[in-house]
C-alpha cells in the first residue's frame, strides 16, 4: 500500500505540473509578439540581401565577390514566378544553406562596433581640454559619437548622454 499510494502520489503531481507547464505556456504564448508573415517575395528580397552580406563576409576580393554575386544572383532568378509551394520549399532550403555558409566572424564597417578602428582616438571633450571655457575659433562645433559619426537630434543618432554599444551585433542604439 505504501508504493501504490507513493505511485499515485508521484502520478498526481505529474499531472498536475503538465497541467501547469500548459496553463503557463498557453499564458506566454498569447502574450509573446508574433513577427509578421511576409509575402513570399518580400522573404526571397531578405534571403538574397543576408546571402550577399554573408558573402562579403567570405569573399574579400572585389572581383571574386562580383562573379560569385552573379552567380547568386542568377540562381534567383532561374526560380522567380516559381508556384507558391515550391516558393516555399526554397526559401526554407536558402534558409538552411545561408545558416550553413554564415561565416564565424562577419565582416563589419571598420568604425562601426566590432570593426578596428571603432572609437580609435576620439576626440576628447571640449570641457577637458580647456576647463576654463575659452574655445578658439578654430575648435568643432560639433559632438561625435562613437562610430565618428556627427551628432544629430533629428536623425536618432546622437550620443550626448549614454549611448548602448551592442558588440555582438556589432551595431550602437
Amino acid at each position: 500500500t505504501v508504493h501504490t499510494s507513493t505511485a499515485l502520489l508521484l502520478a498526481r503531481r505529474t499531472f498536475l505540473s503538465a497541467t501547469m507547464n500548459e496553463v503557463f505556456r498557453s499564458a506566454a504564448d498569447q502574450t509573446r509578439q508574433r513577427l509578421p508573415q511576409l509575402p513570399a517575395n518580400q522573404q526571397a528580397c531578405q534571403l538574397y540581401r543576408h546571402a550577399l552580406k554573408t558573402l562579403s563576409s567570405w569573399a574579400i576580393d572585389r572581383e571574386i565577390f562580383l562573379d560569385e554575386a552573379t552567380k547568386l544572383r542568377a540562381r534567383f532568378d532561374e526560380s522567380r514566378g516559381c508556384s507558391a509551394a515550391q516558393a516555399s520549399r526554397l526559401l526554407k532550403e536558402g534558409q538552411a544553406e545561408l545558416f550553413a555558409n554564415t561565416h564565424p566572424d562577419p565582416y563589419c564597417v571598420p568604425w562601426m562596433p566590432g570593426g578596428s578602428l571603432f572609437m580609435r582616438n576620439p576626440p576628447p571633450p571640449l570641457e577637458v581640454c580647456f576647463p576654463d571655457g575659452n574655445y578658439p575659433a578654430d575648435a568643432p562645433k560639433v559632438l561625435f559619437n562613437p562610430d565618428m559619426s556627427i551628432c544629430k537630434e533629428e536623425t536618432g543618432k546622437s550620443a550626448v548622454h549614454t549611448v548602448l554599444v551592442d558588440f555582438t551585433k556589432k551595431n550602437m542604439s
